[in-house]
């Protein structure tokens, strides 16, 4: 759900890998600021930062049950964009609560606004750097469901560094996971997804969740803009599903 732009350089100085996300400026609405200045003490998860903007303290972790008030299952999206398709998934299954992960503040904004509108009191938002989401905000074993859908395939070549799903994040994934939680992920690229792939067919602490090349569409993922852009230029959109294993197997 992101454009690609111009690699500065600028976060990996405050870290020892590549982001995902690549820092850029917009102006919101007038619209968005005030669901920002008016929504975000519902919505918005307080961050502890490290050095970088976007970055969570090493040490401070939030508890969900706290976070939301009660004891329910726990599904997080990663790179929600505007929340098209988390608000609707709170909408429609309010006995769960979610929690929507993204660096642009402009569709953090939008999806709170959205949120509100529909009521959906079962969402709440973090504006950080994922990996540090999973490695130090979310407790261990606290989520039954990680959702990924469309992060930004970095199709240059000098770019492909920068894609979320690597080796390097598939121990957070596991960690965060419950056993038997499930990690959902798609995309309309294919070289992306063949990546996909082959990273989670070697990653420890997962089996797959579907028989065949790809998983069906997950029923559960509403369909966006941003999907039907991929499907009109003839893109084939992928699904990917993997199961958390008990780490006593």
């Amino acid at each position: 759900m992101q454009n690609d732009v111009p690699d500065t350089g600028d976060e990996p100085r405050y870290r020892d890998r590549p982001v995902s996300f690549a820092r850029r400026s917009g102006r919101m609405s007038d619209g968005q600021e005030r669901a920002w200045n008016e929504l975000g003490s519902f919505y918005l998860v307080p961050v502890e930062r490290d050095q970088a903007v976007l970055s969570v303290r090493p040490g401070s972790a939030v508890d969900t049950e706290t976070l939301f008030g009660r004891s329910a299952p726990v599904i997080v999206e990663i790179g929600s964009g505007q929340g098209h398709a988390i608000v609707s998934a709170a909408q429609n299954a309010p006995e769960v609560d979610f929690l929507a992960v993204e660096v642009f503040r402009a569709g953090l904004a939008r999806t709170m606004l959205d949120a509100h509108r529909a009521g959906a009191r079962n969402l709440r938002l973090v504006e950080a750097n994922a990996p540090e989401v999973l490695e130090h905000l979310l407790p261990a074993a606290s989520v039954d469901e990680l959702w990924i859908f469309f992060s930004d395939p970095w199709h240059k070549n000098r770019h492909t560094k920068r894609r979320l799903i690597s080796p390097d994040f598939t121990p957070l994934a596991a960690r965060v996971l419950k056993p038997g939680g499930v990690l959902r992920l798609a995309t309309d690229w294919e070289d992306y997804a063949l990546q996909m792939r082959e990273v989670m067919t070697d990653a420890a602490g997962f089996e797959p969740g579907f028989d065949g090349a790809w998983a069906p569409r997950f029923e559960g993922r509403v369909m966006t803009a941003f999907e039907r852009k991929g499907i009109a230029k003839g893109r084939d959109i992928r699904d990917l599903v993997y199961v958390r294993t008990d780490d006593a197997r």
